[in-house]
């Protein structure tokens, strides 16, 4: 997969980041060429060897057709298995699994499973940093992927979840 400078991608676990430009460099007497990344969140370049994409799970921004499924996802709490019967810990472990994954269907399984777990008793701390992270994480891409302001997904999130 190839991206260009300019483009929005997605890198797992710390969310959407644009290509600034693509360098070649020589390292220990081999040259590479990399694309650097810019993480929107928090300003962090991240150098991504082009030959390393696909093990990193570098993607593109999802597209309209995925926002629909991300949203049955979110809406769907049929399917989902009953968390709170695991350790925290071992919760915290699964969902740290997916998030790694960079797959948006499984950062909204994880934003799902949290958001009723909270509604039914404390989470831990943990926990709760990763239903933030998980949230921040689709916000930015369903923000890109809809052309709406963050604002506004996280309003559409808000009401899903309050239901």
């Amino acid at each position: 997969m190839t991206f260009k400078v300019g483009e929005k991608v997605v890198y797992p676990a710390h969310g959407v980041g644009i290509i600034q430009s693509i360098q070649t460099k020589v390292i220990q007497g081999k040259e590479r060429t990399f694309y650097m990344l810019r993480i929107l969140d928090n300003d962090m370049t991240i150098m991504i060897p082009t030959d390393n994409v696909e093990a990193v799970g570098l993607r593109r921004v999802i597209g309209r057709d995925m926002v629909n499924k991300v949203y049955q996802i979110l809406r769907d709490r049929k399917k989902k298995k009953p968390v709170d019967q695991q350790t925290w810990n071992r919760r915290y472990r699964e969902y740290t699994e997916k998030i790694k994954t960079g797959s948006v269907l499984e950062i909204a399984a994880v934003l799902r499973d949290l958001s009723v777990l909270k509604s039914d008793k404390e989470l831990s701390f943990g926990e709760r940093k990763m239903l933030d992270l998980a949230r921040n994480l689709l916000v930015k891409e369903l923000s890109i992927a809809k052309s709406h302001p963050e604002e506004k997904i996280k309003a559409e999130l808000e009401e899903i979840f309050s239901q």
